[in-house]
């Protein structure tokens, strides 16, 4: 079976389900009210300048400043500061050009570069710099020659900026490139146009919408089928594909069932199950998955998984299942940043040797970029994978109210303890005799029934009266002491 790609349309929401051989394999996931912002160009001011951290922060109208590091810079600003200090090279209340790299994550604002590019079908356009290149998935070196000097040719026919050829320009024709090339030199002046005359914290450009991006970034020859359940997006689909990728017109198909297109391929209990802790292996084995601000750790377990005819080889094969399920799970989930992942301690070398290749082999069809150490030996492997957007359960949940997203409550028996304490406390400071404690049922049942002694004894020593009422709003840990 081939690629296929599904998109759901609901007004305020568009999902894409990316399903290989059968099997979902990426999420993609953007709401009418918080689209992502990753693509777009900014006129923006510096608002502030960090000598200590070589980077600036830039008021682009978002409701976080947005940081930009020396790193991030294009070749020409580089050249303003010989030592490539970021101070000499910007002032506070100057005003730049940017493109968004990186949606705020979390507490953190967007990530940007001054360094812009604009993507098309076939190529990539940098403006500000001079340099090409070819995509290293198209291997034959006969075609990546052809490629760079059809590049070259227009380059300096046009005094253009630097292209990038993409994977998919892979034998198109010369007329076929020159004419998408000619596309992004003509957007990009029409940016630049708007710059001029556009005041500070204004958006320049904008990246297509989710679904028209797909068509524009899927790799040709792989994908078999393009369903989409919505007939205004189809026929948008269709104009789209007929005027930038004509070759992918017959893939696009409407779909009109009555049952939900995501329901048919399953993509529902999928996301589901994309948003536990827990992955359970064929094998009996499993995953845990837990995600910090810092880092994603995933834990691989053998569980009821007892094959094999040594434990070794049992080891072994469960840490193969699992390579290949992690990288499946870190796509889906969208997990970035560093991941460590324990897996079972393996004593074979060779053995280890194998489930990190499987593991990288896995990666592979992975669009964001990631890097894996060797195994550790606590049997442990670090890896990054880039991170340009909210992972899925970012995107779909929020931190519980109840836990404050620690994802654990105090015990009853706990909480207890802590009331104790507090009339003590509001006793020894107030002249009282009667309080009122509000807590949640099973506090209050715990106190009135387990802990009924130690109350009557603080009672007694105390010299006061509780009362007690349960509140059907609070959580296990809220609780309050009145004075009555």
């Amino acid at each position: 079976m081939s690629d296929e790609i599904l998109i759901n349309v609901t007004l305020p929401e568009t999902r894409v389900a990316i399903v290989e051989n059968g099997v979902l394999q990426e999420v993609l996931i953007e709401r009418a009210r918080r689209r992502g912002l990753v693509g777009n160009i900014y006129k923006g001011r510096v608002s502030r300048v960090l000598p200590g951290m070589q980077a600036v922060f830039v008021d682009i109208g978002l409701e976080r400043a947005a940081f930009l590091h020396v790193f991030d810079l294009n070749a020409a600003e580089r050249e303003r500061s010989p030592a490539g200090l970021i101070e000499e090279i910007f002032r506070e209340g100057q005003e730049l050009v940017v493109q968004v790299v990186k949606d705020p994550i979390g507490a953190k604002g967007a990530r940007l570069t001054t360094e812009v590019s604009i993507p098309s079908v076939y190529q990539v356009y940098m403006p500000f710099s001079k340099v090409n290149g070819v995509s290293q998935r198209i291997e034959s070196e006969e075609e990546r020659g052809r490629l760079r000097a059809v590049v070259e040719t227009f380059q300096k026919e046009h005094s253009a900026g630097g292209f990038i050829v993409r994977t998919a320009a892979e034998g198109a024709e010369e007329s076929a490139l020159r004419a998408d090339m000619l596309f992004l030199q003509k957007l990009w002046n029409s940016i630049a146009q708007r710059t001029r005359t556009a005041k500070v914290r204004t958006q320049l450009h904008e990246d297509l919408p989710l679904s028209m991006r797909v068509l524009r970034d899927l790799q040709r020859g792989r994908v078999e089928k393009i369903r989409v359940d919505s007939r205004e997006t189809f026929a948008r689909l269709l104009k789209f594909a007929k005027e930038f990728v004509p070759e992918t017109l017959p893939l696009i198909e409407h779909y009109g069932g009555e049952r939900p297109l995501f329901d048919l391929y399953g993509v529902e209990d999928e996301i589901r199950k994309a948003l536990e802790r827990k992955v359970v292996l064929k094998s009996g084995g499993y995953l845990i998955f837990d995600q910090t601000e810092a880092m994603t750790t995933v834990d691989v377990n053998t569980g009821a998984y007892v094959g094999g005819r040594n434990l070794e080889e049992t080891i072994f094969k469960t840490n193969l299942e699992a390579a290949q399920a992690i990288a499946r799970q870190l796509r889906l989930r969208n997990l970035g940043g560093i991941i460590i992942i324990d897996f079972i301690d393996m004593q074979d070398q060779d053995h280890k040797q194998q489930v990190l290749q499987s593991l990288q082999k896995n990666l592979e069809k992975d669009h964001a970029k990631n890097c894996i150490s060797e195994v550790s030996s606590l049997g442990l492997v670090e890896m990054t994978r880039k991170r340009t957007r909210e992972s899925l359960e970012h995107i779909l949940c929020q931190p519980c109210p109840c836990c404050g997203g620690r994802g654990v409550l105090k015990t009853p028996e706990t909480v207890c303890l802590e009331i104790f304490r507090e009339i003590i406390r509001e006793v020894r400071q107030y002249n009282v005799q009667e309080l009122m404690v509000l807590a949640a049922n099973e506090v209050v049942e715990r106190l009135l029934d387990e802990e009924a002694d130690m109350l009557s004894e603080l009672e007694s020593f105390l010299g006061v009266s509780i009362k007690f009422r349960a509140e059907a709003q609070y959580n296990q840990e809220q609780y309050d002491v009145v004075l009555l």
